[in-house]
């Protein structure tokens, strides 16, 4: 899950401060401001000139830890599969003046650090092989129907009604119930999961406090439901889990707590800023959303699932990937990096790089050779990748063909995106459609 990650991964926004130059070198030009409010509704422009101006670039962050952002593709690559880069966070050069600050807030309180999102080969060899059979083609396909029934159920909510904000009633729960199902949650218990998620998303760029409330609740409450389930194992992630622990695989009850924690907390919100950034990017296209819904029209799927990958690309949910730590020295776009340095692959910047994808700034629903970054690269790839697919071409079918004319109910200028320093997400999506009976 090197892009999906911990949706909280690294919080908040702040002013770019560009590195000093030596005294006999002339100063270097004044690059844009990072992480602001104005930055965080279009990032675009600012990481066009970080990629041409300063491809890995040095700053202070606003909770004060610094990092190099890399920001050029080729660059990026390199860094998501460079076993030099640790995901664990005891590499960090400054342990003490960042603990707390460079993952999910939380997590280390309650024990549940032995994620993928902070361990490195051979543990996360190990883990990784246990969990991916959970999202196999196969098994990703026959759970298809079910999230067909949720998408219909969700939009059979509000489609009498002629309007709706599509992050909270569409986007949100959707990945939510449909995580919650995989993992075995049982459905009088996933509205918890609901509001937890929900706190997650709220204070997403402001206060810790909330968040790490939230994963010390779901962290009590995984713990509990594994007890549960050792008497009951079922078809379900979780079960496979305990079954995994039991027999002689080498899976902890706290690996496994800590593994259906990330899976739940990491597996939602990327699928949130698909569906919604996905939506926004049609209504800012019309001729792209255009083509689309009338391939769907003709039953053809093929402009759907490449519109998918360009949507990933063009503006996806995760903006940089989550953290790594470099274990040893290493020269990345040029510049040195040393023991301990944090270091963040900027995924939408290398997303548009010019010297990787044609005109990367337009949005091509059909584009073809779309190697995006979207999901991370390397053996920190998105393992719910398939999953996030699965849900984002039902989501987006299912809205266009059932509410064709579905627009954006406020000016373009009124949305806000959330602030946060690893994912990219609106905070609400207000539409209006014709009200259609269910």
């Amino acid at each position: 899950m090197a892009a999906g990650g911990g949706p909280q991964a690294g919080y908040g926004r702040g002013v770019h401060e560009p590195t000093s130059a030596a005294p006999e070198e002339p100063a270097p030009a004044q690059g844009p401001t990072l992480f602001d409010w104005e930055f965080a509704t279009d990032p675009y422009p600012a990481y066009a000139w970080l990629r041409e101006h300063s491809p890995v670039h040095r700053t202070r962050l606003p909770s004060g830890v610094e990092a190099w952002l890399v920001t050029r593709y080729a660059d990026a690559r390199q860094a998501l599969a460079d076993q030099r880069l640790s995901k664990n966070p005891e590499h960090h050069a400054e342990p003490a003046h960042a603990k707390g600050k460079t993952g999910i807030p939380g997590e280390r309180k309650a024990e549940l650090m032995t994620h993928l999102l902070n361990i490195d080969p051979p543990d996360h060899t190990r883990l990784r092989r246990l969990v991916s059979k959970a999202f196999t083609p196969r098994r990703v396909a026959e759970f298809a129907p079910r999230v067909q029934e949720l998408t219909d159920h969700l939009i059979d909510a509000f489609a009498g009604r002629g309007e709706a904000d599509l992050i909270h009633e569409f986007a949100f729960p959707l990945p939510i119930y449909a995580i919650c199902e995989m993992l075995g949650v049982p459905r009088e218990d996933q509205d918890d999961f609901r509001d937890w998620a929900g706190m997650m998303i709220r204070h997403g760029g402001g206060p810790r406090g909330g968040v790490a409330r939230s994963v010390k609740q779901m962290r009590a409450y995984l713990g509990e439901l594994i007890h549960r389930k050792r008497d009951d194992l079922g078809n379900d992630l979780i079960s496979d889990l305990i079954r995994a622990s039991d027999h002689g695989d080498h899976l902890t009850e706290a690996e496994a707590t800590a593994m259906a924690f990330i899976l739940l907390f990491a597996g939602f919100e990327t699928t949130v800023n698909l569906i919604g950034n996905g939506v926004h990017s049609l209504f800012m296209n019309p001729g792209e959303r255009a083509r689309l819904q009338a391939s769907l029209a003709a039953g053809e799927r093929d402009l759907l699932e490449t519109g998918v990958e360009e949507l990933l690309r063009y503006d996806g949910p995760v903006e940089l990937a989550t953290w790594r730590f470099a274990t040893r020295p290493l020269v990345l776009g040029g510049q040195q990096i040393a023991v301990g340095d944090p270091v963040l692959v900027v995924l939408a910047a290398a997303d548009r790089d010019p010297a990787r994808f044609a005109d990367p700034d337009a949005l091509d629903l059909s584009r073809g050779d779309n190697q995006h970054l979207g999901y991370g690269h390397g053996i920190h790839y998105c393992l719910g990748a398939p999953l996030a697919r699965l849900e984002g071409q039902t989501a987006l079918a299912t809205l266009l063909t059932r509410l064709p004319d579905l627009e954006l109910a406020v000016p373009p200028t009124d949305l806000r995106w959330r602030g946060g320093l690893i994912m990219r997400g609106l905070r609400t999506l207000p539409v209006r459609f014709t009200p259609r009976n269910i």
